[in-house]
């Protein structure tokens, strides 16, 4: 049996209804009707003989092939956008300041940068790693050209690349101490999780003293792995050692974004949007 080649234009449609949560907002953002998405799904579905979605009348869902195909369509078109920017777009050179969040860190900056790299050769990448509030300021005062952090609640700044669960992190065996307050590890003063955790901790009337106080989410992870001290974290930023920690009140999401050249003046600034996009999309 002759094995089909996935069409790449097939593959997009399907991500976009699969991310747009159906197949009239796919439509919308890919400039289509709802029929001709729903023609290149079916399409797709007849090349891997399979059904991709399962379709009621109150929502689309994927299938457990449809979750597995998204996965590697995912980074079909990664590979397939890096190479056109590669080959086919104007050359990209020139100097790059960018700062990042360390909350960014443990997840994909240095795979990122190192993929960036080797296709701009010619911009020269200069990073910075530190807190998000810091690294605005900076980028204020022309420290920097771009930051990759945390957007404040209610903030319309910068552009929204992805949406992050925060949680309650601890070691396995972690138990909350018996009549005393809830010993935590969280960053200084600033901090928008720290500002999160003890809002939500006084709100529902549990008392705590923060017993760590640091600079890097690294260290925070250290003293909630030794049983030092619960911390708050980014579901996606978990180092191992850790697990979350249920029973206590919810601290809600938080925006990642980029801050500076919003409108993409600078020629470096797209294609490292597009790598980080690509990069999270992965």
């Amino acid at each position: 049996m002759r094995i089909p080649d996935l069409d790449l234009d097939l593959l997009r449609c399907f991500v976009t209804v699969a991310e747009q949560g159906g197949f009239t907002a796919a439509g919308t953002a890919l400039g289509l009707t709802q029929s001709a998405v729903s023609l290149k799904v079916k399409r797709l579905e007849d090349l891997v003989r399979r059904p991709v979605f399962q379709r009621t009348s109150r929502r689309v869902g994927l299938t457990r092939e449809g979750e597995t195909l998204l996965a590697y369509a995912r980074r079909m078109l990664a590979l397939n956008d890096e190479a056109v920017r590669r080959l086919v777009a104007p050359p990209v050179a020139g100097r790059l300041r960018l700062g990042v969040a360390d909350h960014f860190v443990p997840r994909s900056l240095a795979p990122m940068l190192a993929r960036f790299s080797t296709t701009y050769p010619e911009v020269r990448l200069e990073v910075e790693v530190g807190r998000s509030h810091e690294l605005r300021a900076k980028q204020a005062r022309g420290g920097l050209d771009l930051v990759l952090g945390k957007r404040r609640d209610g903030e319309t700044a910068g552009v929204p690349i992805w949406t992050e669960t925060v949680v309650w992190a601890a070691s396995p065996d972690w138990q909350a101490p018996e009549g005393r307050p809830l010993p935590l590890a969280l960053l200084p003063e600033g901090c928008m999780f720290r500002e999160r955790a003890l809002a939500a901790l006084a709100r529902a009337g549990l008392a705590f003293e923060a017993v760590f106080t640091c600079d890097s989410l690294l260290g925070l992870a250290a003293a909630a792995q030794a049983g030092f001290a619960m911390t708050v974290l980014g579901r996606s930023g978990f180092p191992p050692g850790l697990r979350e920690v249920p029973g206590l009140p919810p601290l809600g999401v938080v925006e990642m974004a980029i801050f500076g050249d919003e409108t993409g003046r600078s020629p470096v600034v797209a294609p490292l949007v597009g790598l980080i996009r690509d990069s999270l999309a992965e």
